[in-house]
């Protein structure tokens, strides 16, 4: 899978965590909480802030994808008239052996909940090779992280796809 993929996939993966099922709440909104009104821009500067601090927790000196922080459209229900928009930066580290890979998927572990991070997952993903990866919860922004460490089996480069994106908001 190439690496355009393998980030669209994660993209899609966010998606699906950051918008969860489609049950309603109180509000009537498919989201499950009321989104805050945010500038975008000051989210992108957020969101882009929490991905490089990641970038600094897995220790890992290797080529780094670049596109940055971007905008995206949430899921809504039909009876919410509201446009709702999350922030997105999916990147991938790569360029180096397992071996570093590992490394900095244990330092992002240990790291990461004195950041301000809630893990709420570290172990192996549902696919067939059962990848390395991490969720977490940035507590005061309550952003979220998806890590996964792709071992190369398949032939492709090793790498650790990285997503960190922000909850859902309304634009003033």
């Amino acid at each position: 899978m190439s690496i355009t993929k393998r980030c669209l996939t994660i993209t899609a993966a966010a998606l699906v965590l950051t918008t969860g099922c489609s049950t309603m709440n109180d509000d009537g909104n498919a989201l499950g909480y009321k989104p805050a009104v945010r500038n975008t821009e000051q989210v992108k500067e957020e969101v882009g802030g929490l991905s490089s601090r990641v970038l600094e927790m897995l220790g890992v000196k290797g080529k780094v994808t670049e596109p940055g922080p971007d905008v995206e459209p949430c899921e809504r229900s039909a009876s919410d008239s509201a446009d709702y928009y999350k922030v997105s930066h999916p990147w991938s580290l790569y360029g180096v052996d397992n071996k570093e890979l590992q490394k900095g998927m244990e330092n992002l572990g240990r790291d990461l909940p004195n950041q301000g991070w809630k893990v709420v997952k570290n172990g192996k993903d549902a696919s067939k090779n059962q990848n390395p990866e991490i969720l977490a919860v940035h507590l005061k922004t309550r952003s979220q992280l998806e890590a996964t460490w792709l071992k190369g089996l398949d032939g492709h480069e090793p790498l650790i796809e990285v997503t960190v994106y922000s909850k859902c908001f309304l634009e003033p």
